[in-house]
């Protein structure tokens, strides 16, 4: 294989730091299953790694199509991970459309790996070629192996006694097993996973395990036959602790829990089911022993409505959805602005707009997040940058919302929400506590009634003795809570709204770079998940000597204090969104240095090749 980062680690096998592997199939083909048993086998092998399934939005699209295909990328090394890869090292295609939509992704020299068993007439067909690329030159500038996969597992499984279909089942654990001889992963795990997870069924766990041992053999033939060396990867150094493989859509649930249990309050999570937005309500439903509740609403304004009623009676409350869910939450969401009630709302974007494509990624709702209400209804947004950082976001949500009354956007993308990578569970004892106590003097109580340093309203709970009020989304006097319809009022309500903002920004944490150092020649600032790849992308400019620095905004509005003289130190500044700029409209408000914009909208993340050439762009015109 013909790559700079080869060596030879000994005389069978090469070392290479990092390994991006890609697998593709059907949706009833188990590719997520393998790909994360993968990923399992690597972290215990003390690699950092990160994970991404890639499906489509069909419920269940026709076998052996293209627009049907499911696939599962991880990339895993001995350095820390954070991207899921440029471009693949390894294609496992289970059949003609799985190699066919997946093919461009794989770097040249690559290894593909089919089944060839598949490769019939029908099936090639359906995947649109006229004839097999086995056979043609499509494949020629790889390293192909193309055993017949299908066979192979039905004769490892001979002795065990399943149906033709239980057998061919385990054809992705053939394939795992030869994947794992490639990059000399333990099956050990992988094996005690399978007898737990088919305990009641333990025939099918058999046929399984038959199936990986086979695949690993074949690879071990291979290496006999002088074929295939094989490959090693180091392991990395990681800070003692526990850790666990997270996704974004856990770790935001999991986050939004701790937040409740720092706040000593009971947290009520509504929520209607959306893609990619789904998966929080279903991890937040497992923990009722926390004490979460959760109501799945009939509809996603009846979802914001609860969260609304939830604070309202001194609760936590919090809910999720999409793009196209937050477009109807909105006129409630401005509600709780009114009404100055504290609620986390989660954006989990995806590629819009309507229904657009719902499991593909996309940042494409700041707008809609800090723009989206009618009126002036300003309310703060941050955006998490990884599955690892949704937990703290999550609980920095909560802190603002708690701390200034004021509802808060925590936006997330398809690709956080669905990744995957190792995170290193925290100490909640460690962690600050959110001390937001609820109101309880009677003398002189209105509903109005602000923190003079927060701006923040009082907290009663509804039904307290002497306490007795009434809230909604008419405009409320200053200075006693009571129905106002007069102008000078609605002017001074509407300013205070807008001064909590300025209040919160001020109490933010400062921004600081995140690579490199201030006065750059070029800055590329980052949100959400375009970290990983720009952070990549800057540590490669800098190795090769280039005045390159990183600034990563976790606060979108309002931004952090010191944001404007921070910027001002750069000469030019490269921000790539997957969007078409919207970013850079908020941050020519600052009027900030030249500001340049890297736009992707294709429903994939950024590949740290594109944001290297865009920065090599930004140099040239800094000379």
């Amino acid at each position: 294989m013909d790559n700079p980062n080869l060596a030879i680690a000994d005389s069978n096998r090469q070392e290479r730091e990092t390994i991006v592997v890609r697998f593709a199939g059907d949706s009833g083909d188990g590719i997520q299953i393998i790909g994360g048993q993968l990923g399992l086998a690597s972290a215990l092998e003390g690699n950092d790694l990160a994970t991404f399934p890639d499906y489509p939005s069909e419920v269940r699209a026709p076998t052996g199509s293209t627009f049907g295909v499911w696939a599962y990328q991880l990339h895993f090394g001995g350095r820390p991970i954070k991207t899921v890869g440029v471009e693949p090292d390894m294609l496992v295609a289970l059949h003609p459309a799985a190699l066919k939509t997946n093919l461009p992704l794989l770097r040249k020299g690559g290894i593909v790996l089919v089944d060839i068993g598949s490769f019939t007439k029908r099936n090639l067909k359906k995947a649109g070629y006229e004839s097999s690329p086995l056979e043609d030159e499509n494949l020629k500038d790889y390293q192909v192996f193309s055993p017949d996969m299908s066979k192979l597992t039905l004769e490892s499984v001979a002795a065990i006694d399943l149906s033709k279909k239980d057998s061919l089942r385990s054809k992705n654990f053939w394939a795992l097993g030869m994947v794992f001889w490639m990059f000399d992963r333990s099956l050990v795990n992988t094996c005690d996973w399978l007898r737990a997870k088919f305990i009641k069924t333990p025939l099918l766990a058999d046929g399984n395990i038959a199936a990986l041992k086979a695949g690993h053999a074949f690879g071990e033939t291979i290496e006999a036959s002088g074929d295939m060396a094989g490959y090693v990867v180091p392991s990395i150094v990681m800070e003692s602790g526990v850790y666990r493989s997270v996704t974004g859509s856990e770790t935001i649930a999991w986050g939004l829990a701790a937040a409740a249990e720092l706040a000593e309050r009971q947290l009520v999570f509504a929520s209607y089911p959306i893609t990619p937005s789904t998966p929080v309500l279903h991890h937040l439903a497992k923990l009722k022993d926390l004490g979460v509740v959760t109501f799945q609403a009939e509809d996603e304004i009846a979802a914001m409505g609860a969260a609304i009623g939830a604070a309202w009676a001194g609760a936590f409350g919090a809910t999720a959805s999409s793009g196209p869910g937050i477009a109807l939450k909105q006129e409630a969401i401005a509600l709780a602005v009114s009404a100055e009630l504290p609620v986390v709302v989660v954006n989990t974007q995806r590629a819009g707009p309507s229904t657009g494509l719902p499991t593909k990624t996309e940042q494409s709702d700041l707008y809609q997040a800090v723009f989206g209400r009618h009126g002036d209804a300003p309310i703060p947004v941050l955006a998490a940058r990884s599955p690892q950082d949704c937990f703290d976001c999550a609980i920095d949500a909560a802190r603002i919302a708690l701390t200034y009354m004021t509802p808060v956007i925590l936006l997330t993308d398809g690709f956080i929400a669905n990744a995957s990578g190792p995170w290193q569970v925290p100490d909640m004892d460690a962690l600050p506590k959110i001390d937001v106590r609820n109101h309880i003097e009677t003398e002189g109580f209105h509903p109005m009634q602000r923190n003079p340093e927060t701006l923040a309203r009082v907290w009663p709970v509804p039904g307290t003795p002497g306490l007795e009020h009434r809230i909604g989304g008419i405009e409320k006097d200053f200075e006693t809570g009571h129905i106002s319809y007069d102008p000078k009022n609605h002017q001074k309500m509407t300013d205070i709204r807008s001064k909590k903002i300025d209040v919160i920004s001020q109490l933010l944490a400062p921004l600081e770079v995140d690579l490199g150092e201030e006065g750059a020649d070029v800055a590329v600032v980052t949100w959400g998940s375009t970290y990983g790849p720009a952070s990549r992308a800057v540590t490669e400019m800098q190795a090769n000597g280039h005045s390159v620095a990183h600034v990563h905004l976790r606060y979108l509005y309002p931004f952090a204090p010191n944001q404007h003289e921070l910027m001002s130190t750069f000469k030019r500044i490269l921000v790539p969104e997957m969007n078409t700029g919207q970013l850079i409209t908020l941050m020519r408000n600052q009027l900030c240095p030249p500001v340049t914009g890297l736009s992707k909208i294709t429903g994939r993340p950024f590949l740290i090749r594109e944001i290297r050439a865009a920065i090599l762009t930004e140099l040239e015109a800094v000379k």
